[in-house]
């Protein structure tokens, strides 16, 4: 299966880990962000707030260009860090936040 356009390779961080590449492009990027229920966006914005409160910078990073191409604007961004900060905490969303001002600065 190939990886759609707006979508980081599968295989690239995985390295020696085919299996997981090919389970996370077929299975999770091609099957479940696909389901009709819930469009690219919301999964966008639903996946940035799970790894905000997982504390999961990296993933985060990734993803809020994943969401850009979903439709997200970094004001709708903002948002979900303020309002999860009450949720996640402070610190989780302090990390996000740094997160996106590095993005938007490497504009």
């Amino acid at each position: 299966m190939h990886t759609p356009s707006h979508l980081p390779s599968a295989s690239a961080p995985f390295g020696a880990q085919p299996r997981l590449a090919e389970l996370s492009q077929t299975l999770l990027f091609g099957e479940i962000w696909a389901r009709p229920v819930l469009d690219r966006r919301e999964r966008s914005l639903i996946t940035l707030a799970a790894l905000l409160a997982l504390g999961r910078a990296e993933q985060f990073a990734i993803h809020l260009g994943i969401a850009e191409t979903h439709g997200l604007s970094a004001e709708e961004v903002s948002e979900l860090i303020t309002h999860l900060a009450f949720y996640a905490g402070w610190p989780a969303a302090h990390t996000a936040s740094c997160v996106l001002a590095e993005r938007q600065e490497a504009k």
